[in-house]
């Protein structure tokens, strides 16, 4: 098999890099061990938030699963929410499509190399992003590392070798059956472990060598990073050679199956409200590594007097991070005294988006769940039923919902803003506490701005925005779309 640390779509690395690639996977080696000569076995579980997709959840031992010739698999890793999210769609629109998406999450697997591995990288990424909304001489680093630091084609070569301590789990599929990778861990495992129908499905709005898994299949969801992967623009110092013809697809926004048949709909109800004089409902995020708690707290106050007049209605998702929810509520007494919790009640939230989708909303409804699934799925149930979302520029900023964009954690995150402010379907990057107050004012008291978003969200989906997660799907499964 071909070493895909040393050369990447034709572009040789240098000696150097190589070496220094190699040491850093043997250095994770020693650490987190070899289970190379292991046989694994996978068999599928239930979920209770997945069966809504009809999907499986593979996990390691038990009775073997036959693989059928309509299952997908969705390769992928929890790193923040966002690629949780993301496969997530990619269940939806499967299912949608008439195939059974099948769970592979690396990170899951706890007791393998591959497991240890990520755990260890995604605890240094999210100290990183924590670190950086904590220090603003740590996030200058942090900011050029997200966005040029990862940019490097050095990088990539640096994970392929990691990655080849992650093929042991993925040699338990069938070679031939269709993947969809959401990280570009699951990608390069699949790629090393032999697969042949692999498709990575890229996140991000900025060209990064960190994304590449030479061997599969590459999707954007945007016109602009398609020319920059192609190019694989600013990731040398020196111009590369191009991802060749057939490696590389714009395929739209992923987006869930239940979102996007549901947006015209969906945008009516918003606007009804409008006319209606209804509270103006606000959807908050706490992601995945807790960050930004300075401006959720500037934000909880200087929307607690429209709370109170009856101007607006906040609904937070704290997924699973319950202690964000406790500091917050030390931390701001009245949000405390206004605040309805649904905990640890996944039915319960579920019932609540439904009814809020034609009834009334009012006050503050705080939503938790240690679960991760049901962490994560709750703020998909809560979109329909909000008329503005806000969020940093990670994958939400590609939902068809109007939204505020806050200040962005890492530098790669800047063209997701970016592009929703193009499309119209939200906002610029609002960075400072001042300017998001100034943007809450506007959308709360300036029915021209939701307006505005819900009817470029209705023209985006016209012209097949959102049709992101199918594509990637048909990708997998036909080699087309």
């Amino acid at each position: 098999m071909m070493d895909r640390a040393k050369s990447i779509f034709g572009n040789l690395i240098s000696d150097r890099d190589y070496a220094k690639a190699v040491k850093g996977a043997e250095s994770y080696r020693r650490k987190f061990g070899d289970d190379s000569k292991i046989t694994y076995t996978l068999s599928a579980e239930p979920n209770r938030v997945l069966d809504a997709f009809g999907a499986k959840n593979l996990v390691i031992g038990g009775a073997p699963y036959h693989f059928g010739e309509k299952d997908v698999v969705i390769g992928n890793i929890r790193m923040g929410f966002g690629h949780y999210r993301i496969s997530m769609a990619m269940a939806s629109a499967a299912k949608a499509l008439g195939y059974t998406p099948l769970w592979f999450d690396l990170h899951s697997f706890k007791d393998t190399t591959c497991g240890k591995v990520i755990r260890h990288q995604n605890d240094l990424y999210s100290l990183g992003s924590r670190l950086s909304q904590k220090s603003k001489l740590f996030n200058i680093f942090w900011e050029y590392e997200n966005s040029e630091g990862f940019r490097k084609l050095t990088y990539n070569a640096a994970d392929q070798k990691k990655a080849e301590l992650m093929a042991p789990v993925a040699r338990a599929l069938p070679k031939d059956i269709p993947y969809v990778a959401t990280h570009v861990w699951p990608a390069q495992a699949a790629v090393h472990a032999g697969l042949t129908h692999v498709v990575n499905a890229i996140p991000d709005n900025w060209p990064m060598g960190l994304h590449l898994a030479e061997g599969a299949k590459h999707t954007i969801q945007t016109p602009s990073s398609f020319l920059g992967y192609k190019s694989l623009r600013g990731m040398a110092k020196h111009p590369l050679k191009p991802m060749p013809q057939g490696s590389l697809y714009f395929t739209g926004h992923y987006i869930d199956h239940e979102l996007v048949q549901n947006i015209e709909l969906d945008c009516e109800r918003r606007l009804y409200r409008l006319q209606q004089g209804a509270p103006r409902r606000y959807l908050m995020t706490v992601g995945g590594a807790g960050a930004q708690l300075d401006l959720f707290i500037g934000m909880i106050e200087k929307l607690l007097p429209d709370i109170r007049a009856g101007r607006a209605a906040l609904l937070m998702n704290f997924g699973d991070h319950k202690n964000v929810f406790d500091t917050i509520c030390k931390k701001v007494p009245a949000f405390k005294q206004l605040v309805r919790t649904h905990f640890d009640d996944y039915p319960g939230a579920q019932a609540f988006a439904e009814s809020a989708m034609q009834g009334s909303v009012e006050g503050i409804h705080a939503f938790y769940d240690a679960d991760i699934f049901a962490a994560v799925y709750i703020t998909n149930l809560l979109m329909r039923c909000s008329d503005v979302l806000i969020t940093k520029p990670s994958e939400l900023a590609y939902y068809p919902i109007p939204k505020l964009m806050i200040r962005r954690v890492g530098g790669h995150e800047a063209w997701g803003a970016i592009r929703t402010a193009e499309l119209g379907d939200g906002t610029y990057e609002c960075r400072t506490m001042p300017e998001i107050g100034a943007m809450l004012d506007l959308i709360t008291n300036d029915g021209e701005v939701l307006t505005a978003m819900c009817e470029a969200i209705v023209t985006a989906k016209k012209a097949g925005i959102y049709d992101g997660a199918y594509n990637v799907i048909k990708l997998a499964v036909e080699g087309k779309f």
